[in-house]
């Protein structure tokens, strides 16, 4: 039955084929009576995507999308956030964070293709990615009918949905005692809730996929070298790669040398903390190998600028502010400051730890000429004595005043 002031044709649905979308299809057409179009983006998540299409038709869908995005993910958005150096919080590098707003456009492109008013996802009312996939929405189409399943249905676990489920005969494999959450794409793997909601407690060795444990990493280390352009990894080994590919060599690599491992206490953009776990091996890799190249090439006040602005974007990117005036200006500012990164980072791994051992450009400003501690015949030490003393001065005042005072 109808719920919205507005009658609902059609929606377009952000589909897995996981328990909660599952239900959510179900639950779309017996609540709204509609038409209800499926779309499964391929942002890397490594599942069969191949067998979504009779399980989305069993269920009552009318089509299905099926979307290979990964190079337009790692090109557009993790390469972006790579430029800035985002890092939400000192840690996280923004995995999931990064793949939302892709798959919230794409879904709005479909809408429109289809005449559909109204678009729908599975996130709950408790977590970023609700904010995420609805901030895009409403960016790209300010008209848009936003269906959020999870605020509006009587279900309050995951013990409701598969009961749901069982009792439509909608096709699922989740059962009631899986110990954890998990997404993933072709920039990490995210684990959270079950058994990780404890902070203390370690997390399990068996929830890892991507990463090896460093201790039981190869006893000798790996060299790899990337190369950049205008602050884009082109290149690994000197093998010119696409960016989906270029990321998942490094993935491989990585992963083979327990590169990557985070376990963090976060703070959700709703308000409350969560716990999480990630494996993001690859793009470990690029951030020290793109602050490596960034070291030569940019002049210190950029350098610092990008630093002091750091945190900023990758809270815009965490909230989902993607699609804003804010991000578009910062943006500019990151791509304006990458003309010169350009060059190679030559970087070590070994056992967890990914260490920059050499880096070139031919865009450096690094000089051995001015920086050497041998004779040089470019810089007149006795310069720094005035230098020193105009930044002391003041100091020097403020002291003689406090002198006077006494």
């Amino acid at each position: 039955m109808q719920t919205g002031m507005e009658k609902i044709d059609k929606v377009v649905l952000a589909y897995s084929g996981g328990l909660d979308t599952s239900v959510i299809l179900k639950w779309l057409k017996e609540t709204y009576n509609c038409e209800v179009i499926c779309f499964a983006a391929d942002v890397g998540q490594a599942e069969e995507l191949g067998g979504l299409e009779e399980k989305a038709f069993a269920t009552g869908a009318s089509k299905l999308y099926v979307e290979d995005l990964r190079e337009e993910f790692v090109r557009d958005f993790v390469f972006t956030a790579l430029k800035a150096n985002a890092v939400y919080e000192g840690v996280y590098l923004l995995g999931t964070s990064l793949a939302r707003p892709l798959i919230a456009k794409r879904q709005i492109e479909i809408a429109h293709k289809e005449g559909a008013r109204a678009v729908s996802h599975g996130a709950t009312g408790k977590g970023n990615d609700q904010v995420r996939f609805e901030l895009t929405y409403y960016a790209l189409d300010p008209h848009i009918r936003v269906i959020a399943p999870w605020r509006e249905w009587p279900f309050k676990s995951r013990s409701d949905l598969i009961a749901y489920a069982q009792q439509h005969k909608i096709p699922i494999t989740a059962t009631k005692d899986k110990p954890y959450s998990m997404d993933r794409n072709l920039m990490h793997i995210s684990y959270e809730g079950g058994i990780l909601e404890d902070p203390w407690a370690e997390a399990p060795e068996e929830i890892f996929i991507l990463t090896r444990a460093p201790e039981d990493a190869p006893d000798r280390p790996a060299y790899v070298e990337i190369d950049f352009e205008s602050g884009v990894p082109v290149a690994v080994d000197g093998e010119p790669l696409s960016p989906a590919t270029l990321l998942d060599r490094l993935n491989r690599v990585g992963g083979d040398h327990g590169i990557g491992r985070v376990d963090l206490v976060e703070n959700r953009f709703v308000g409350m903390k969560s716990r999480g776990v990630y494996e993001t091996p690859g793009a470990t890799i690029l951030h020290a190998a793109h602050r490596a190249v960034e070291s030569l090439t940019l002049d210190r006040e950029v350098a610092h600028l990008k630093d002091s602005l750091n945190a900023r974007v990758a809270e815009m990117i965490y909230y989902g502010f993607w699609y804003t005036p804010e991000f578009e200006a910062v943006r500019a500012l990151i791509d304006e400051s990458q003309k010169n990164v350009t060059g190679t980072a030559r970087l070590k791994l070994y056992k967890g730890n990914c260490t920059v051992v050499g880096r070139r450009s031919p865009c450096s400003l690094y000089s051995e000429e001015f920086a050497t501690f041998e004779h040089d015949n470019v810089y007149n030490q006795r310069d720094a004595e005035g230098f020193i003393k105009l930044n002391a001065l003041r100091l020097r005042m403020r002291k003689m005043a406090e002198e006077r005072r006494q």
